[in-house]
């Protein structure tokens, strides 16, 4: 079963209709032993980070957030679920984040002629090996909406980058915890496969 954290996030039908094509038996929960007992879990989310620390630190999420992913259960962020496994964010100055992983979550710089936010397809840079991206060729294109971009501090992690407006780290992963700043429920066949290649770890 894979668990797909509630706390109130925008976007959370979406990743579990998609999972739901895939075959999968999916349960939307905010249940602290449902996601401890769960074989997967993803912390989706569109929305505001700061908003959605507090939400989730007023559920009890946090430290069952946590045991998950210490105890190496395959865990994957999506759009504002990467950015808030960071330790703070640029949108919400002074709110800690989960610090599951390290770098910097910044605005992405205005540019002349370039809109923010982000919101539309963009091709990936795929790069390190990155597990979610087997089977998935360079320069495939997948869906972004967001303000904010990741510059994780060990580039080693990052599996995927695009460029839009600068370098955005586009994908990371580090041990049984993986994260993705766009969106895979809404890239197509390109995206079910990655949350396939995540099913099937």
């Amino acid at each position: 079963m894979i668990a797909v954290i509630d706390y109130d996030a925008g976007n959370i039908k979406s990743v579990e209709k998609a999972l739901q094509q895939l075959g999968e038996e999916v349960a939307v929960t905010g249940d602290k032993e449902m996601i401890l007992s769960a074989d997967k879990v993803i912390l989706p989310g569109v929305g505001a980070f700061g908003d959605a620390m507090s939400a989730i630190r007023k559920r009890g999420l946090e430290t069952v957030i946590r045991q998950t992913t210490e105890r190496g259960t395959p865990f994957l962020g999506i759009c504002l679920g990467l950015q808030l496994l960071f330790e703070h964010s640029d949108e919400a100055p002074g709110v800690k984040g989960l610090g599951i992983l390290e770098g910097d979550v910044l605005r992405i710089p205005p540019k002349e002629g370039m809109k923010i936010p982000h919101m539309g397809w963009n091709s990936l840079h795929l790069q390190n090996d990155g597990r979610l991206f087997r089977g998935i060729p360079e320069s495939s294109y997948v869906y972004f909406v967001h303000s904010y971009y990741l510059k994780a501090a060990d580039e080693k992690i990052v599996k995927a980058s695009t460029e839009y407006c600068t370098h955005i780290h586009a994908s990371v992963e580090k041990d049984n915890v993986f994260a993705c700043q766009f969106h895979p429920e809404k890239s197509g066949d390109v995206g079910l496969r990655i949350l396939k290649n995540f099913v099937e770890l």
